[in-house]
């Protein structure tokens, strides 16, 4: 499946960057926390670590997006890229819920750091992070790329906090700069953080994705050409970038097959061109359905998804129209 926005070569080449990058830092920030016995240093070092297979895991997970379908995954792999980001939004809060807990337990008793060596390593994780995640911003706004981006940018500011930290604890003497700078850092990414996990479950779940109304679409296609009702409207994402939509078109009697074709076509594309949604299958109909059939009916897609119980169309003489 190709949901017509694939930058998968950029982002690949953009996480193998930005993983290599880390791996640099990560190592450099071991020799020097090692040298100058520097357990803050180590602490980052670790966090950083998880941001190195939080991106391996992104890379992975763009890799099996790429792949096309297959007789047995007929959408292709999209929902890899979801499935990443949800396990990176969930490690990141993991570690930033810990960031906040140690921080809070350092505000009555801050242990002391050496200022420089922190500073130095606050500044080159900061270029090194920010760098990272502007570039990564570039490649477009899936949700894989969103999650590795707040895991790298979640890394920056981390490293703002310490140089600002370093600077209040080398020039002011104020120890409680550290905890205070990692807790107001830790909410600013568990905010940016929530909205992925949100944004993940909603795809996986097949929640209709925000910024449609089913509403307005079901009112949108009741007034195109031709069509006389709008039912069993469904739609969701098929990853983070692709909606799709079914529903039932309902025609004048007398309305042939091909005339029915033409007109779910332009449907569709009123569709696209409104509200982006790329993916749509109809299924036209020129007789009159029972009566409190939904309009709308948010839930999953299953074999048979467009019929419901007691819901006979096989006098109907549909025919479905997908664009794809």
């Amino acid at each position: 499946m190709s949901s017509g926005h694939d930058h998968g070569p950029s982002r690949r080449s953009a996480l193998l960057v930005a993983i290599g990058a880390n791996s640099v830092l990560l190592a450099v920030q071991v020799v020097v926390g090692l040298a100058v016995g520097s357990l803050a240093i180590l602490a980052d070092s670790l966090h950083n670590a998880s941001d190195v297979v939080a991106l391996v895991i992104a890379l992975v997970a763009q890799v099996l997006s790429a792949r096309p379908p297959t007789r047995k995954r007929t959408y292709g792999f999209g929902r890899a890229e979801v499935l990443g980001a949800l396990v990176n939004s969930a490690v990141l809060l993991a570690i930033t819920a810990w960031v906040v807990v140690e921080a809070v337990g350092r505000l009555g008793d801050a242990p002391d750091i050496a200022a420089w060596p922190l500073l130095v390593i606050g500044v080159v994780g900061m270029v090194v992070n920010g760098l990272s995640a502007w570039w990564l911003s570039r490649t477009g706004s899936s949700l894989n790329v969103r999650a590795a981006f707040w895991h790298l940018m979640g890394d920056a500011l981390g490293s703002l906090g310490v140089v600002v930290a370093a600077i209040g604890v080398g020039v002011f003497g104020w120890a409680w700069a550290d905890p205070v700078a990692s807790i107001l850092i830790s909410v600013l990414v568990l905010w940016a953080v929530f909205g992925v996990l949100r944004d993940s479950v909603g795809v996986l779940l097949e929640a209709v994705p925000r910024g449609v109304d089913p509403v307005e679409v079901g009112a949108v296609l009741e007034a195109a050409p031709g069509v006389t009702g709008v039912h069993h409207l469904h739609i969701w994402s098929l990853d983070s970038e692709t909606t799709a939509l079914t529903a039932h078109l309902q025609f004048d009697h007398g309305t042939d097959l091909h005339e029915a074709q033409d007109l779910a076509a332009a449907a569709a594309d009123e569709l696209r061109r409104r509200f982006g949604i790329d993916h749509t299958t109809f299924q036209t109909e020129c007789a009159d359905c029972p009566p409190n059939v939904p309009l709308v009916v948010e839930g999953r897609r299953e074999a048979g998804a467009l019929f419901h119980a007691g819901h006979d169309h096989d006098d109907h003489g549909s025919e479905g129209h997908d664009p794809r």
